[in-house]
């Protein structure tokens, strides 16, 4: 599941790209301009904006593959990506109901739902030394009938 994950945000990264591309040639064609900036920026700045979105796309699906191939959980910073790529889906698949139409909302919705799949379904492993604060318990309930552990302790007023 994570390697489609992958393979599909692999193909949103090119299209993204390709996008901002066309958009970018659209301005610099038309010699649009908006509160006095120059065409040849925006053009340039929609191509800049799509190749820095394809490759945070790019780096999401290396991490998805990453995922897949040693069947383990990202942790720290690549899950953190990863959450933010979920965040962005979400946020683009709304946005995209009234600009773009329901299939747009669709695809969307379905790589959101990928990426939230792949973020669930692999176990975190904890690293050694980590959450080894508590001893385990050992031992079964004490007292009559279960009451608790054989010495309380002591509780605040």
């Amino acid at each position: 599941m994570a390697a489609a994950a992958a393979l599909i945000l692999v193909v949103e990264a090119v299209g993204i790209v390709l996008l901002n591309i066309f958009l970018g040639m659209v301005v610099d064609d038309q010699q649009m301009s908006m509160a006095g900036l120059e065409p040849r920026s925006m053009s340039l700045s929609a191509v800049v904006a799509g190749a820095l979105f394809g490759a945070y796309l790019l780096l999401c699906a290396v991490v998805l593959v990453r995922t897949a191939v040693t069947d383990k959980a990202p942790l720290g910073l690549l899950r953190i990506v990863l959450i933010s790529a979920a965040v962005v889906h979400g946020l683009l698949g709304a946005a995209s109901v009234g600009l773009v139409g329901w299939l747009a909302f669709l695809f969307m919705m379905v790589v959101l739902g990928l990426i939230v799949w792949s973020l669930v379904s692999y176990t975190v492993e904890e690293p050694p030394g980590k959450g080894a604060s508590e001893p385990p318990q050992t031992s079964g309930p004490s007292g009559p009938a279960g009451a608790g552990p054989a010495h309380p302790e002591p509780s605040a007023p």
